[in-house]
């Protein structure tokens, strides 16, 4: 028979505790990171979450523009600023992309400002204190550009971003 005192008993709940967080960890979904307004490493996260390829990363004096094709041959362009977030973000192609992947944090925003407009189809402009978005699409041709101004760097215009 084993004996145990109360320093092998709190080791022994603390070795399945352990064990049960880890496997846990393990079994639980991976978070879909922010896109829009997240770091730059969550364009990789949005190439998975797409099950697409990054096609082109093109650097300026100004920002870094990653480009996306997703699975159904949608174009998804991230611009990163130099201080490392994702300041914009277009898309263009056949089918809308995952816009709660897309639009990151700002996803719920989006939601809220389509309710409260009368139409449910048609172009949509959100022009908001420091979210903006532009999108339009019918069958099978879709863009759409979204924006934060807070987080741009100097001088960079939601217009101009090709």
């Amino acid at each position: 028979m084993t004996r145990l005192t109360s320093d092998g008993v709190a080791r022994r709940a603390m070795g399945r505790f352990a064990s049960a967080a880890l496997v846990a960890g393990i079994l639980a979904p991976a978070p879909a990171f922010a896109s829009l307004g997240g770091r730059a490493e969550s364009v990789e996260a949005d190439r998975v979450q797409a099950e697409g390829a990054l096609t082109q990363i093109v650097r300026t004096g100004a920002y870094t523009r990653h480009e996306l094709r997703t699975a159904s041959g949608t174009t998804v362009r991230e611009y990163v600023s130099p201080a490392g977030t994702v300041f914009a973000v277009t898309w263009q192609g056949p089918w809308l992309p995952d816009l709660r992947q897309v639009l990151g944090t700002y996803f719920e925003a989006y939601q809220r400002a389509l309710r409260s407009r009368r139409r449910s189809r048609g172009v949509v402009h959100i022009t908001q204190a420091d979210f903006v978005v532009h999108a339009s699409g019918h069958q099978r041709s879709f863009t759409g550009r979204a924006f934060v101004p807070s987080l741009a760097p100097a001088g960079v215009r939601m217009e101009a971003l090709p």
